[in-house]
């Protein structure tokens, strides 16, 4: 393990137990055993720790809901209940985090954790719109919005059951009945309130879409970390092409192909889907 992950990880559970503001550089040094010469070589501050660890939660996140999405074996109510699955299993799995980041949001003015829990905000609503429209088309042409902010009311409210009133929790029973109230929501809601036009002014405020400089750079990092693999030999490709644009479309979805399987580079690999729409 290095450096750098050994001190996340010391540093969760400290923010676990204290919270952010209340948890300082010496104490993470302290519980993991690192000089704070070499936290400050993993990382420029406190708030830097802090964003890469929201990083690293919502990336590993919201890759896994894409992957299961686009997945082509999963469709009709079985896709909305790995869904729900998927999501549910994630905070259930990082329960410590989903604490803190929750309560955080709710209580910071730190206006780069506000526009980064924006940023992913929106990324959640392209996916969860995606699925709806694989699932119902323009049979909920009127009613998708509203759908986007149900579905995300359902995931908010539920997991605040059994992560802050340890509610014993039955995750296939809880999936299914969540599909099911989808289901009949898609099926017979009629009322929309959410128009395009409303829709629109929510997702520009806040809204920062990722350069390719900025994809280039998780990249590189990611290349400096891989043993030598096909993941490794794709993942050089792709960063030459996001550079040059010199590959065909059906190489590019070939090589990124390669990388989506494995959980190192799935959210680079979600990264690249957006950037050449593919």
């Amino acid at each position: 393990m290095s450096k750098k992950q050994i001190i996340m990880e010391s540093a969760l559970e400290l923010f676990a137990k204290q919270g952010f503001e209340a948890t300082s550089v010496q104490q993470i040094t302290e519980h993991s055993g690192i000089s704070k010469g070499a936290f400050y070589l993993s990382f420029k501050s406190k708030d830097e720790l802090i964003m890469a660890l929201i990083d690293q939660f919502m990336m590993q996140f919201i890759s896994d809901i894409d992957h299961i999405v686009n997945d082509p074996n999963n469709s009709g109510e079985e896709l909305l209940v790995k869904f729900f699955y998927t999501t549910f299993y994630s905070f259930q799995k990082h329960s410590d985090f989903a604490k803190i980041f929750i309560k955080e949001q709710a209580h910071t003015f730190n206006e780069e954790l506000i526009s980064k829990g924006r940023h992913f905000d929106q990324l959640i609503d392209d996916i969860t719109l995606s699925m709806l429209d694989q699932l119902y088309g323009e049979t909920i042409q009127h009613t998708k919005y509203d759908l986007i902010y149900c579905i995300k009311g359902f995931m908010h409210v539920y997991s605040h059951l059994f992560l802050f009133f340890n509610v014993p929790l039955d995750l296939d029973l809880l999936c299914r009945s969540l599909a099911e109230k989808t289901e009949l929501l898609a099926k017979h809601s009629t009322i929309p309130f959410i128009t395009d036009e409303l829709y629109e002014m929510f997702r520009k405020t806040g809204h920062e879409e990722m350069t390719a400089g900025q994809i280039i750079e998780i990249m590189e990092q990611k290349i400096e970390e891989l043993e030598d693999s096909i993941e490794k030999e794709s993942l050089v490709l792709l960063k030459q092409d996001v550079q040059e644009l010199s590959l065909s479309p059906a190489i590019v979805k070939g090589l990124i192909t390669n990388i989506r399987n494995n959980p190192h580079c799935s959210w680079i690999a979600f990264l690249l889907l957006n950037y050449y729409e593919v």
